[in-house]
């Protein structure tokens, strides 16, 4: 970082991914311009927030700007950090007051209720799922297989792994994963595990010379890892997909988001487990 680029503090007096969700969201959109970025979470008491606003105008003091994302519900500690010198977003203050005038309700501002043990059934729910997600990454289990939601197949390295588990721990759905291999091409079928299960199939794909680079790294100059292998493995899961009718997607270009959300909207699943009513199989 220079010397000179712009400082973004994320504030909370929770766990502060909310405010850094946000904050992170509206400074993507400024793709030319780098931020040194500071999570500040459990912001719960007046003095921890003058410590904090004290902290922003020391990095104002150096000439930098100092941009505040807050999601700060106390109106009071809200009010002390927002003294400070720097550009203070209110992502709270700023649209509660309105949402509670649309809903004629009144919000009780309790922090942490986003990110915190608010919701018990909701919490366990999505740690069941973490847990499911470990016990059948990468075909290590098919027990109880008819519980998953979702199994995710793909070759080597496309993002199972990754997808699996986002979509686990943020949205509570139960996802079994496993690997093609070359026995699984020939005989351009499901993985036997997997087959009684289809209609939960979503595969992924990647680009050859990409999926090459990051196998590469995992296993340099295998023929595991060589243009041409992942170039026969990719070609043949796009006909495997094809042939057996499941839906898929090139996971190359997309990030762990972008691909756990296209699954679920393709797949009809809403989080936690609920499917929509009339979800076709």
């Amino acid at each position: 970082m220079t010397d000179t680029c712009p400082v973004a503090f994320f504030l909370s007096d929770s766990t502060g991914i909310t405010a850094e969700t946000l904050g992170n969201t509206l400074i993507t959109q400024f793709p030319h311009q780098r931020f040194e970025r500071h999570t500040v979470p459990f912001i719960i008491t007046g003095e921890r927030a003058r410590q904090v606003a004290a902290r922003i105008d020391a990095v104002a003091a150096t000439g930098r700007m100092p941009v505040v994302f807050s999601t700060v519900v106390d109106p009071d500690i809200r009010g002390i950090l927002a003294t400070s010198q720097g550009f203070f977003v209110d992502l709270f203050g700023t649209h509660l007051p309105q949402l509670e005038s649309a809903l004629h309700a009144t919000a009780n501002r309790q922090p942490g209720r986003a990110h915190g043990l608010v919701d018990a059934i909701r919490y366990r729910s999505r740690m069941a799922a973490v847990e499911y997600a470990m016990e059948h990454d990468d075909g290590q289990s098919v027990r109880a297989l008819e519980q998953a939601q979702l199994i995710l197949i793909a070759p080597s390295r496309c993002g199972k792994t990754p997808t699996s588990m986002y979509l686990a721990l943020q949205h509570g759905v139960r996802v079994a994963n496993f690997p093609l291999v070359d026995e699984d091409f020939e005989r351009r079928a499901l993985p036997a595990p997997v087959a009684p299960h289809r209609a939960k199939c979503f595969g992924l794909t990647s680009q050859p010379l990409r999926l090459s680079q990051i196998r590469q790294e995992r296993r340099p100059g295998a023929t595991y890892s060589s243009l041409a292998q992942c170039s026969w493995e990719l070609r043949n899961a796009e006909e495997m997909y094809a042939l057996n009718g499941v839906p898929h997607l090139d996971s190359a270009s997309m990030s762990v988001e972008e691909i756990s959300a296209t699954v679920l909207d393709r797949m009809e699943l809403e989080e936690l487990g609920h499917e929509p009513a009339g979800r076709r199989r």
